[in-house]
């Protein structure tokens, strides 16, 4: 059973080479190495990996599919070099993730959670600015929060006015251009960034009070309490608004922008299909297509063009 444990870090190790993060996919693996051990298994069964995803039995189907997904990817590994191997079928636990709907910011909303983000307590020190600078970014750059958080101050490039974004979700990276507004508020961040250090080193652009990487469970946490002091959620709504929807607001402007402009979106979509960092032009479709606005938009545009035919 040694040869299954020493095959999973060898295929972690292999998936990770290629660009696959495999987060959290070492723990799950070898726990099931160790079921099959507990049933005197020595290769992988369709009915072993079936058992095993569905602990424990009160788990989400979602997340039994999950954990069946990571079998049948070491399963495929595991076959070219142990013929018994079965391969759990892909009709095995199927879900469909279902995506949360985007909700659309006004541009009154942003401006409200911005300055609630600025407002917070005066002896916080550089957290108000931080979180206002931050949430500032998220809502004109389209970036993930996770690629927000991992900039560093060398990706900050304010004379050029662009953003190297590193190691994106699908391991690639891309520049992201800056409007000059967008430049002079960072340029203010820094400098105060700069005079709260004191000195002290640190890499990341936005940083917690000890100078480190912003934590991503108290950016939410924070996220929630200025969401509902504006009224953006309840007191105690357990679901609203996220920061995500943010990358929603701006592919959905910068459609309406080309739209009013006179600009051809279907041509330019490839641009920000490319901006946002999706390798699937579909992903951004996606993103586009829940926005009455846009589609009205669209609709008048069609209506345009039955009207000049001859």
């Amino acid at each position: 059973m040694n040869t299954l444990r020493k095959a999973v870090r060898e295929y972690l190790t292999m998936r990770r080479n290629l660009g696959f993060k495999m987060h959290g996919a070492d723990k799950p693996l070898l726990d099931f190495i160790t079921f099959l051990e507990q049933h005197g298994a020595v290769y992988i069964t369709h009915q072993l990996a079936l058992t095993w995803a569905q602990q424990p039995s009160s788990a989400r189907p979602a997340e039994w599919a999950r954990r069946l997904r990571l079998v049948r990817g070491f399963a495929l590994h595991r076959s070219a070099t142990d013929p018994r191997t079965q391969v759990p079928p892909c009709g095995l636990l199927p879900h469909r993730p279902q995506r949360a709907r985007p909700y659309l910011y006004t541009q009154e909303e942003i401006r409200r959670l911005l300055s609630a983000a600025r407002e917070m307590a005066p002896g916080a020190g550089l957290r108000p600015w931080t979180y206002y600078c931050l949430f500032g970014l998220l809502s004109v750059s389209g970036l993930r929060i996770g690629e927000a958080c991992n900039l560093e101050l060398q990706d900050v490039d304010l004379k050029e006015a662009l953003l190297t974004v590193r190691g994106t979700k699908f391991g690639k990276s891309r520049l992201v251009p800056l409007h000059a507004s967008t430049c002079n508020v960072l340029a203010d961040y820094i400098a105060r960034r700069e005079r709260f250090l004191a000195g002290r080193p640190a890499c990341y652009l936005f940083i917690s009070h000890g100078g480190n990487r912003l934590d991503g469970g108290e950016i939410r946490r924070t996220f929630y309490a200025l969401s509902r002091k504006i009224g953006l959620r309840g007191p105690s709504d357990s679901h609203g608004p996220r920061l995500h929807d943010m990358r929603h607001r701006f592919a959905v402007q910068t459609l309406l922008r080309w739209y009013r402009a006179g600009e051809d979106p279907e041509r330019r979509l490839p641009i920000l299909s490319a901006y946002l960092g999706h390798v699937h032009i579909a992903d951004t479709y996606w993103y586009l297509s829940q926005c009455p606005e846009l589609m009205r938009e669209a609709m008048q545009r069609l209506e345009r063009r039955w009207e000049d035919r001859p």
